[in-house]
């Protein structure tokens, strides 16, 4: 290249390792560069003229959002956008401006590490805060409960009329539900007693437990990983994390059925609560139900949230929790037409 002259804009855009892509105002793909094509995993022959959505299982962008910008002269920016391509998730950020030539300019790249890693963290000390507001809640409603109980129980002998104990047993049955929900929104509060053994073993008593339950249009599938080492952790504490995911699994699917995959593998080099780890377990449970809505995703685990009628939202609370003394973490993906559910579990060695 002659001194003083720039490469052309193909050249240059050619050799981006963000993702570039120029469609029309239908989203129809007109150019993308090879770091595009690869994330799309087409060529630029096959791309060209299909509308973006068409090539992705899900794509959470706003599209009525972003066009309006542009329509109004002005940029647009979504630092978190999910796509979905082959059934494996991409967390981006896109920005997209308006060319002089009418064309749309969208530039996707990779949410950075630290910045995600930033998000979990900040997530995760929320839900513990919220989880101990409630817990601190459930304390001192225990306390009167036990008195309003024991009054009623001193009621009932006091009454000149039997029939009239009906009243007073009301009350003492709403206090002992009552009581058993604050139990449970107290949750664990000591580590469990741990073994050093298969997690497959969990894994089978939960589906043997969850077998009993299915109706005859849901599928348990299992796909284990025979070389998963053995680890440390308490099976009854695991099982009620693995209950508890699979049962609202299989509450997702409703009456049109479908299918659960649960799945072992080995994960490698992973930072758990600030400590890197050779090896993990990771234990996924997969369904192929409706999703989780968009806006309860980003509080799934706080205490009292559930996207479901008459749920309490208190076991996905509890499962973390429980993980959280595993010094493992759990997390889930989920767009229509698939959740997943992962948990981490250190390999200590």
């Amino acid at each position: 290249m002659a001194t003083g002259t720039l490469p052309d804009a193909g050249q240059i855009l050619n050799s981006l390792i963000n993702s570039i892509l120029l469609v029309d105002d239908e989203l129809a793909v007109h150019y993308a560069n090879p770091a595009a094509q690869q994330l799309l995993a087409q060529s630029a022959r096959k791309l060209f003229g299909t509308p973006l959505p068409e090539l992705l299982s899900y794509f959470s962008l706003n599209i009525g959002l972003m066009q309006e910008s542009l329509q109004a002269g002005q940029g647009f920016t979504d630092n978190e956008v999910t796509l979905v391509i082959d059934g494996r998730s991409h967390i981006l950020s896109l920005t997209a401006q308006r060319l002089p030539e009418g064309l749309i300019l969208l530039e996707m790249a990779p949410m950075d590490n630290q910045r995600r890693l930033s998000q979990e963290q900040l997530q995760h000390a929320q839900q513990i805060a919220a989880r101990d507001l409630v817990r601190g809640l459930a304390h001192e409603i225990k306390n009167p409960l036990g008195g309003l109980r024991g009054a009623a129980q001193l009621l009932t002998k006091a009454l000149p009329d039997p029939a009239l104990a009906e009243y007073t047993n009301v009350i003492i049955e709403q206090a002992d539900r009552l009581r058993n929900l604050v139990d449970r929104l107290l949750g664990p509060q000591q580590p469990g007693m741990h073994v050093t053994e298969s997690i497959h073993k969990v894994a089978e008593r939960v589906v043997k437990l969850v077998s009993m339950e299915l109706p005859e249009n849901v599928t348990l599938v299992r796909d284990y990983d025979p070389s998963l080492p053995e680890l440390a952790h308490d099976p009854d504490q695991i099982e009620q994390v693995l209950l508890n995911i699979v049962r609202n699994a299989l509450q997702a699917l409703g009456p049109d059925g479908g299918e659960i995959i649960l799945r072992t593998r080995t994960a490698f080099q992973l930072t758990l609560h600030g400590v890197r780890y050779r090896l993990a377990a990771r234990i996924d449970v997969e369904d192929n139900g409706p999703g989780i809505p968009s806006h309860l995703q980003d509080t799934l685990f706080y205490p009292m949230v559930s996207g479901r009628e008459g749920g309490t939202g208190l076991g996905l609370s509890i499962a973390r929790s429980l993980i959280d003394q595993h010094s493992g973490k759990i997390e889930f993906t989920s767009w229509p037409g698939h959740t997943e559910f992962s948990v981490f579990l250190p390999i200590k060695k």
